[in-house]
């Protein structure tokens, strides 16, 4: 997921994949904690990426504040 893909969607198609992310985050932990987790790098890129989709979202938030 790139930073410059996610500056093209709106705000709602962010508020989505963010929840998406943190289910899929959740599903990660989920499987790391029964012991099926076969790729543990997965639980850091998630978090990165829902990290990223949330600056984002602030970015467009002030963007909008300053604006009005």
């Amino acid at each position: 997921m790139n930073a410059n893909e996610l500056r093209d969607k709106t705000p709602d198609q962010l508020r989505e994949e963010l929840a998406n992310l943190k289910k899929e985050s959740f599903n990660l932990r989920f499987q790391q904690a029964t012991g099926q987790m076969e790729n543990t790098a997965g639980i850091k890129a998630a978090r990165r990426n829902a990290a990223r989709v949330k600056t984002i979202l602030n970015e467009k938030a002030a963007q909008a504040a300053s604006e009005a």
